[in-house]
């Protein structure tokens, strides 16, 4: 039942117009069970599931206005958090499911769909352009298998929180506007130890141009080989064909327009997705940012971040970082991503079938890596100011930057900010002595001796590891086929790192990290040097090169323990986490123009740790915070 209000309110003003479900096939049924949905792309929702007691706790200013609303027009709206967690029916919604498939840790898991989600319709915004809006967590769907379709307050502000960080990041992501809790309860086992507890309903509003994925197109798919298990949609391609002309027809218009052959048309899309995917992830991987679970469920395809379930921003930089407990055997690794970005491509060009030529597919999945690396390699070169020329060498001295952080322990966040400190290098200067301060502000970043020896401990099972050392001494050349597969190469890189560690005390190892990142920090100003041709002005090189590291390198990022944080009081019944203190101030600063928001004064923002140019220093239990 509507307001009785007089007159309307924003919300209740805002122009929907629903082109998912003018374009793409619908099913509209009674028959809300959990069930497979063929033949169609969406599942028209009849019937709300409110909350109890609806609370709006949170809101996204930027995102807000994308849809042409203010923080004003909801907190004043004393409807508003029915509307924004799908507990009522905004005028022009027209609620739905999205049905897809996908393949999860490498295997085909046949209908997926959209469990806990709800479609509200799409938006149409004078000054932004038409965004769809989903309320995540409002109830069950025919896709919801055994799920309540219910979202828990500590999900819901992990993505509320990380969607809006990297935005204002200026990475490709899907945006939150408002976060709704409520009075309704359902059980659930935070911790994966078969102890579950009542935790609060919540609902996030987020909003993309399109929610569609890799797997909107997996649910064509035949039976697969090895899981048995078939898209809902098996072998509809005329509802393919449909799909992806919407697709290229509405969100990618150059394409359609530059191209009157199908076949060569659906090449430069294809081309186009993989452009986005490899920038995307070359931009998560110089933020240190690990998505979690990279199935092709989770594969937007417009190229944007798309979600937040396990996540995390690396504190010490590790290649082999994970933040989901469940990825046993880290396939999703934070230096995996890309890799499996390439694969889930694979996928795709699998699922699209006869509407590409699989030979230029495959030749368009050859460039994937190429191109991430050039994209990666012109990041980091910003990252180190390094923004006049560009060197063949430079690869090596990044990678050596790298390695160097890892086998010392350093904060990849604040180690990158601190790097536009290292002095220019200067006629006559005491090489040791200028780097000196540098070098002390970077080691106050790096991990102790007996943190170092936590984080290199072996992951791998003792039985395992004792089968695999057994080996080396009774059979040499077994042991050399194994140790050249990639889990037992690290896993013995690992035991090589230990050693060393057991062998030395805290005195010698800072002795010697001293000297490797004098030697480092030595070697990239030399590079520095190198970016004067003689004829042009210092001062100006100077100064684009601290701009440039400044706009590139964030001195703030959501990092695990903060969102923990603010969870954890929450949970409690206090949002001041939330609206006000640490983790909104973060927010706030990363809100800012991007060019201020990373500011070199040390006052620029209202950052935890307002007397340093980068964020204060993690605690040691924050480094082991693993999301499920």
């Amino acid at each position: 039942m509507e307001s009785s209000q007089c007159v309307s309110t924003a919300l209740q003003r805002l122009t929907f117009n629903n082109t998912a479900l003018k374009r793409l096939p619908v099913e509209d049924s009674a028959d809300t069970r959990s069930r497979t949905v063929p033949g169609a792309c969406f599942f028209r929702i009849r019937a709300l599931q409110p909350l109890v007691r609806p609370t709006l706790v949170a809101q996204s200013e930027s995102a807000l206005a994308l849809l042409g609303l203010s923080v004003q027009d909801v907190l004043t709206d004393p409807l508003s958090p029915e509307y924004l967690s799908g507990s009522r029916l905004l005028p022009g919604s027209e609620p739905a499911a999205h049905c897809y498939s996908g393949h999860q840790f490498g295997l085909f898991t046949g209908q997926l769909g959209d469990g806990a989600v709800m479609y509200l319709g799409e938006v149409e915004s004078a000054a932004h352009g038409r965004w769809e809006i989903q309320a995540k967590g409002a109830g069950v769907t025919p896709f919801s298998r055994d799920g309540d379709g219910r979202k828990v307050l500590r999900s819901s502000i992990r993505e509320f929180l990380c969607s809006e960080a990297m935005a204002a990041l200026g990475i490709p992501s899907t945006r939150a506007a408002t976060l709704v809790t409520s009075d309704l309860y359902v059980s659930r086992d935070p911790l994966n130890n078969g102890r579950r507890v009542p935790e609060r309903c919540s609902v996030v509003l987020r909003l993309a141009p399109s929610f569609i994925r890799f797997g909107s197109f997996e649910i064509f798919l035949g039976r697969d080989e090895f899981s048995g298990l078939q898209g809902p949609s098996a072998g509809r391609l005329d509802i393919r064909a449909q799909l992806l002309d919407y697709v290229i027809e509405t969100f990618y218009p150059c394409v359609q327009r530059a191209h009157s052959n199908r076949k060569n048309r659906n090449m430069a899309f294809f081309r186009e997705v993989m452009m986005r995917i490899a920038k995307l992830v070359a931009q998560w991987q110089c933020v240190g940012f690990c998505h979690g679970v990279l199935n092709t469920d989770n594969m937007s395809i417009l190229g944007l971040t798309l979600d937040y379930g396990p996540f995390g921003f690396m504190d010490r930089f590790d290649p082999d970082f994970v933040c989901n407990n469940s990825d046993k055997r880290g396939r999703y690794s934070y230096q995996a991503q890309p890799s499996v970005c390439r694969w889930n491509l694979a996928r795709l060009a699998e699922a699209l079938g006869s509407e590409l030529d699989s030979a230029e597919a495959g030749a368009i999945l050859d460039e994937f890596m190429p191109t991430y690396e050039a994209f990666y390699l012109s990041i980091m070169r910003k990252k180190l100011g390094l923004v006049r020329k560009e060197e063949e060498d430079d690869t090596e001295l990044i990678s050596d930057l790298l390695h160097l952080m890892h086998n010392t322990g350093a904060d990849f966040t604040n180690t990158f900010r601190l790097l536009s400190h290292v002095p220019w290098p200067a006629e006559g200067d005491i090489e040791r002595a200028t780097v000196g301060p540098i070098v002390d502000l970077i080691l106050e970043q790096c991990a102790s001796i007996e943190e170092l020896k936590v984080a290199n401990e072996p992951t791998m099972g003792n039985r395992e590891l004792a089968m695999i050392l057994s080996m080396a001494q009774t059979n040499p050349v077994m042991f050399g086929m194994v140790a050249d597969t990639a889990g037992v190469s690290q896993q013995l890189e690992r035991m090589g790192r230990l050693k060393d560690l057991l062998e030395t005390d805290q005195d010698e190892l800072k002795i010697k990290q001293r000297d490797d990142w004098t030697r480092w920090v030595s070697q990239y100003r030399r590079r520095l040097a190198r970016e004067c041709d003689g004829t042009s002005d210092l001062s100006l090189i100077i100064k684009e090169r601290l701009s440039v590291m400044n706009s590139t390198n964030p001195r703030v990022v959501l990092r695990n323990y903060i969102a923990q944080n603010a969870i954890q009081a929450a949970e409690r019944g206090d949002f001041s986490e939330v609206r006000r203190p640490i983790v909104s101030r973060v927010l706030k600063v990363l809100e800012k123009p991007y060019s201020d928001a990373f500011g070199l004064e040390p006052s620029g923002g209202p950052i935890a740790n307002e007397q340093t140019a980068y964020d204060s220093k993690p605690p040691a239990w924050a480094h082991r915070i693993c999301i499920t």
